[in-house]
């Protein structure tokens, strides 16, 4: 007998990756378990790289809130709607916990359950549900996320983190030199780490034979990228790719360093060994978790020194599976 279950969780990138071992977790012990995930259409390629996900439902609420009421998008908003009303669901699962999240919670056919009052980001968000759950608050987003979907199904968690990312490994790198990939930009200035620190992790990671690929997201992170190289050999800025093809250069990765952002998630989630700079956001609910070795440094409003950075490298250098 099939369970039809919708998890909600929008956004934003890195947040998306914390949820997929919960629902590594429902596939095995939740027997029938079929799974429709309600997903930002701009991440929505992330729970499609789950094997347990059935369906992914995109929602457009960053690009509908710039033009709510206008034709197009309230055509788009009836259609989501339609679309939701057309399944009756046996759980509808709010992971996300705001009142946006919620907003479209109610939208769904099914049980609808979210945490409770002290444990939502939102607590407005938990009077839309119809059972509500406890999961403390300051834990890592991972843990978090696997307590509350274990609440909702009545299992115990346990082992490590499955991301169900293993698809990726298949192959990964294997035309390619040894590289490490670099992600020095961020969407706030407060968040960048100093120029000269990251050309002395640079010439160490050269100095291991690594060749450096930078990611870029836009014109100003690829002006920002080519800057910092100067011109360095054996080193490139990659072009804007789509999430899947970031997955695929990182999975490939000999080691991944970068500032606090999805993508460093998406490495560590990718069991790649990754060293995340945190500058700007604190690790307590959101350090880097894998089944390599990770090193999340620094703190809000302290960043970490050159060598503390250095030393996490040389460790995520010398990291070998099983090791």
């Amino acid at each position: 007998m099939s369970l039809q279950i919708l998890i909600v969780r929008t956004s934003s990138l890195g947040d998306l990756v914390h949820m997929l071992p919960a629902i590594s977790d429902i596939a095995r012990h939740v027997e029938g378990a079929r799974i429709d995930w309600l997903a930002e259409e701009s991440f929505a390629e992330i729970p499609g790289w789950h094997p347990a996900v059935r369906e992914v439902i995109p929602v457009a609420h960053r690009r509908w809130r710039r033009a709510w009421w206008s034709g197009p998008v309230r055509a788009e908003r009836a259609a989501l709607r339609a679309r939701l009303k057309a399944v009756r669901y046996d759980i509808v699962l709010d992971m996300q916990a705001l009142l946006k999240s919620a907003w479209l919670v109610r939208q769904a056919r099914g049980v609808k359950h979210g945490l409770d009052w002290k444990s939502a980001r939102e607590p407005l968000a938990s009077l839309f549900y119809d059972v509500k759950h406890k999961v403390e608050f300051w834990q890592p987003a991972v843990t978090r996320q696997r307590q509350l979907a274990a609440s909702v199904f009545g299992y115990r968690p346990a082992g490590a983190p499955d991301f169900g990312l293993q698809a990726f490994a298949r192959g990964a790198g294997a035309e390619t030199g040894p590289y490490a990939v670099i992600m020095p930009s961020a969407s706030r200035d407060d968040k960048l780490w100093p120029e000269d620190d990251w050309r002395a992790v640079f010439d160490q990671l050269q100095a291991a034979g690594l060749q450096l690929r930078l990611l870029a997201g836009n014109p100003a992170e690829t002006e920002r990228a080519r800057a910092l190289l100067g011109g360095r050999a054996d080193a490139v800025v990659l072009p804007r790719m789509d999430l899947t093809g970031i997955a695929r250069e990182l999975a490939g990765a000999r080691v991944m360093v970068g500032l606090d952002s999805g993508l460093t998630h998406l490495s560590a989630g990718l069991g790649r060994p990754t060293v995340g700079i945190y500058k700007a956001s604190t690790p307590v609910r959101t350090p880097l978790v894998g089944s390599a070795y990770t090193a999340s440094l620094g703190d809000r409003g302290a960043p970490p020194s050159r060598d503390a950075v250095q030393r996490a490298v040389e460790q995520a250098l010398g990291y070998r599976p099983g090791g």
